[in-house]
């Protein structure tokens, strides 16, 4: 190891948009397109890449605020560079944006430590499982029923033994969605719902009264998740599991949210990634829950080997398909769970990500 080994001029920053197939929709929300901004890092003749799902705006974040107080820190002091970025921001937030952006890097940092090392991220964390299971997630309300079965058949072909689908648009359809979509998984497969904080307490202790009856293992979000007293309050009304907390931006997100959840969501392209992740999965412990990795599975699946509460990863249908379009190396799902290294030969190191040719065409001319 080289302590003299210093961050320099050599970051990259770029945002890349990707359209989804069609428009989809959940509760509270519309959109027909997904924007990943990546960092790269280069030092000692290694690259670490870290990337969020953000908002173009976050580059500009990243560019202005952050790459000026990395230069001439060493990559292996991790923790200090997260302190100074941190502190550096304090006085424009350090959340929603500032969070997905400090996330970003603390990726990149992560993955360029490992690979400066000559080991894989899983074991500079520690694996306590060689994989990690996945459940199947999509099944959005603008889905009509035959488009809503072909992504379950998709799920349940790659073992998940587990689906969620998105409610919240109205109670009645949402319930006869869910009632169609018990029929469809069959009966060794659980079935979750997100509202994506769409209810009020009042329509969500109704509506999970009902989830509860179809045998609904999971309700997430059913009033927003800046309210935990009312997640509090739908939780003491029901009997499937209360989630939230995908946003969650760090230790103190997460421990307002306890009482409040059964699981603790977690998102490592928000919650100050590699780092944060794991310090909000050790809040979690410390309370006696089960933490549960949103969105990302590509990038959550190294350190979520290594959280013994951890239940599973979000293997969201969207970053599903972006994935291997934005990065080479992406661990694949098989038998319901991802593996958090693709065993490249060519890339042992690190989360073994890199990206790929394909994301060129992409790639946004400019942060704005």
């Amino acid at each position: 190891m080289n302590d003299d080994l210093r961050i320099g001029d050599a970051i990259d920053v770029a945002a890349y948009r990707f359209p989804t197939p069609q428009p989809e929709a959940d509760g509270t929300l519309a959109w027909d397109q997904t924007t990943a901004v990546v960092v790269t890092i280069d030092a000692g003749g290694r690259r670490g890449t870290g990337w969020t799902y953000s908002g173009p705006a976050t580059a500009a974040v990243i560019e202005t605020e952050l790459v000026p107080v990395l230069r001439e820190l060493s990559p292996f002091d991790i923790g200090r560079c997260r302190n100074l970025m941190w502190r550096h921001c304090r006085n424009i937030g350090s959340t929603a944006l500032v969070a997905h952006a400090l996330s970003a890097v603390d990726i990149a940092l992560w993955d360029l430590k490992a690979r400066l090392l000559g080991v894989a991220l899983t074991t500079l964390f520690g694996a306590v499982r060689p994989v990690t299971p996945v459940y199947g997630s999509g099944g959005f309300i603008n889905l009509d029923d035959d488009q809503l079965g072909e992504q379950i058949d998709g799920w349940r072909a790659a073992g998940c033994r587990a689906v969620k689908i998105k409610i919240g648009a109205d109670p009645g359809r949402d319930l006869a969605r869910t009632a169609l979509a018990t029929k469809l998984i069959g009966p060794d497969t659980q079935l979750m719902v997100d509202a994506n904080g769409a209810y009020s307490v009042g329509q969500a202790r109704r509506v999970g009264a009902e989830l509860d009856r179809l045998g609904v293992s999971w309700f997430e979000e059913p009033v927003t998740s800046d309210d935990p007293p009312g997640l509090a309050q739908v939780r003491a009304a029901v009997h499937c599991d209360i989630a939230a907390g995908e946003y969650a931006y760090g230790a103190y997100d997460a421990a307002a949210l306890i009482g409040a959840v059964d699981c603790l969501q977690l998102d490592v392209t928000r919650c100050g990634g590699y780092t944060g992740f794991l310090a909000c999965a050790a809040v979690a412990a410390a309370h006696g829950l089960d933490v549960s990795a949103h969105c990302a599975p590509a990038l959550s699946a190294p350190v979520t080997a290594a959280i013994p509460n951890l239940r599973h990863i979000e293997w969201f249908i969207d970053h599903a398909r972006l994935e291997p379009l934005l990065a080479e190396g992406v661990p694949r799902v098989a038998a319901g769970a991802i593996r958090p290294h693709a065993d490249d030969p060519a890339d042992p190191c690190g989360h073994g990500m890199r990206i790929a040719e394909t994301a060129a065409p992409y790639r946004l001319p400019t942060h704005g």
